[in-house]
């Protein structure tokens, strides 16, 4: 467990934090992309950090990449790269710098380290873990591949190193059917969301057979508070990610991952949209759709909210929290992240 005590007064000997409303006021370029979710007062505490954060990432030649679900200030203040599942992993195989910040949770550090070998993966909370990701385990997908002889294993990137490595390929939620679709079998297993799965099923030719996991976030949401709200909020776009369950998606306007959310409502600009997945995301586009109006509800991952700037600017000042992956495991991972991330590009994804 992190200590944070230790962080902060190893943080406090070698940079000034203190909160400024002066530097806030210098690094108004950068607020411009948050202040419509982040108060003046709220940037001024945090202004000290992403300074001393974007300073550090050029002395180490670092990026930040930056999940979805990141907090404004982490999303629109360090991050260098910003994306989904599937973006971020691309892009940790692209980089060019010689040290890798995953502002996410651990798979999404596994999956830039198996992709990056010979880059440092540093995570700034090692406890950021996720609730699928541990749902499964190696021994899981041996029961699958027991159970459906042939079939093969089509793992989610909420994953660890360990299952990916035992998969034939993974997928994202932005190109989970496509993939699916892809394989050259009647039975396909799908492994570890369930409602991802059977939301894959819906719209697939193949008999996808699944292992029981979900997502603490989105399996909250239930179709009679989609309806509830509907009933309260007329003419509300409600938009819900595949990893909610199937009557919760069929309730609503347009289903998709957090890529292919962001591109529906950048397209058809609602004047008003509930997002009904991690709340982060409605923060982190709201600047650039001022035209829209994001309405509740919010259900925050706790896991991605361990990612703070604090733990960001320690990581990088101490090169603590380096995520290393077995070479035989990392090997075997490689090959099903990697056929992913070909298989996308081919089907032009």
């Amino acid at each position: 467990m992190l200590d944070l005590s230790n962080v902060r007064t190893v943080l406090s000997e070698h940079y000034d934090l203190a909160p400024s409303v002066e530097l806030a006021n210098e690094m108004q370029d950068i607020y411009a992309r948050m202040d419509r979710v982040v108060t003046p007062p709220d940037f001024a505490i945090h202004a000290p950090y992403i300074k001393a954060i974007n300073a550090l990432k050029k002395e180490r030649n670092a990026v930040i990449l930056g999940h979805n679900y990141m907090t404004p200030e982490i999303f629109h203040g360090v991050s260098d790269f910003v994306g989904d599942s599937l973006q971020l992993a691309m892009k940790a195989s692209e980089v060019e710098a010689d040290v890798i910040v995953q502002a996410g949770v651990h798979f999404m550090a596994e999956t830039s380290k198996i992709l990056s070998p010979d880059k440092i993966v540093l995570m700034p909370d090692m406890e950021a873990g996720c609730s699928l990701a541990e749902s499964i385990t190696a021994g899981g997908i041996d029961e699958m591949r027991a159970k459906y002889p042939g079939a093969p294993v089509v793992s989610y990137v909420n994953t660890t190193a360990e299952v990916k490595a035992a998969s034939d390929i993974c997928c994202t939620s932005s190109n989970a059917v496509q993939i699916v679709n892809a394989m050259d079998a009647d039975t396909v297993i799908m492994t570890p969301d369930q409602y991802l799965a059977q939301n894959v099923a819906n719209e697939s030719h193949k008999d996808v057979v699944y292992w029981p996991g979900s997502c603490i976030v989105h399996e909250q949401y239930t179709a009679q508070d989609l309806r509830d709200f509907r009933e309260w909020n007329p003419g509300t776009k409600l938009i819900a990610h595949p990893e909610c369950t199937p009557d919760v998606v069929a309730e609503a306007d347009f289903s998709g991952s957090t890529s292919g959310i962001l591109k529906y409502v950048t397209d058809t600009r609602p004047e008003k949209a509930m997002l009904i997945t991690e709340c982060s995301m409605a923060s982190n586009i709201a600047d650039e759709l001022p035209e829209v109006e994001f309405v509740g509800p919010c259900n925050m991952c706790p896991y991605m909210k361990k990612i703070t700037l604090e733990k960001i600017l320690y990581v990088l000042h101490t090169m603590d929290g380096q995520v290393e992956v077995d070479a035989d495991v990392a090997e075997k991972a490689r090959h099903s992240v990697q056929a992913m991330i070909d298989l996308s590009r081919k089907l032009g994804l």
